[in-house]
């Protein structure tokens, strides 16, 4: 269970808590940042940080913007194409990014369709038969005529 937030006796033994790590704290931070004990920060690899620019080359960046933004991001990964009516890539694979409760959402949907569609299509052969039959028996009975 928790500790009781209105505790007095728990308060006092957080807040001496507190004070000792953030002692703790404090000198890991230190050590992260380069921080001397006299408080002076260590400026050995400052090349590595920052890079340092002269004033001729800011104002000519700034008369010449063009030059500055001309190099584009190299990605290794190409980005994948995705359906917005299915949801599915050129493989059949849907996005990371859709839920698995989604994914079977949109699979069953799809389905549907696809079982609709395919009885409208047997639907639609059966008529083409019987008009092409009746087609038949006239063109006999002109015939016989």
């Amino acid at each position: 269970m928790a500790k009781s937030l209105r505790s007095k006796r728990k308060r006092k033994l957080r807040a001496i808590k507190r004070e000792r790590y953030a002692k703790k704290e404090l000198a890991q931070l230190k050590k992260v940042l380069g921080i001397n004990e006299n408080g002076d920060v260590e400026m050995d690899n400052i090349s590595d940080i920052a890079t340092v620019t002269d004033a001729k080359t800011i104002q000519q960046n700034k008369e010449n913007p063009e030059s500055e933004g001309k190099e584009a991001m190299e990605t290794d990964e190409k980005k994948q194409k995705y359906s917005k009516k299915t949801l599915r890539n050129e493989h059949g694979n849907y996005p990371i990014w859709l839920s698995a409760r989604e994914v079977k959402k949109k699979a069953i949907a799809n389905r549907i369709k696809k079982q609709k569609s395919k009885r409208k299509n047997i639907r639609n052969r059966k008529l083409k038969k019987k008009t092409v039959k009746s087609d038949k028996k006239e063109d006999k009975q002109m015939i016989v005529e």
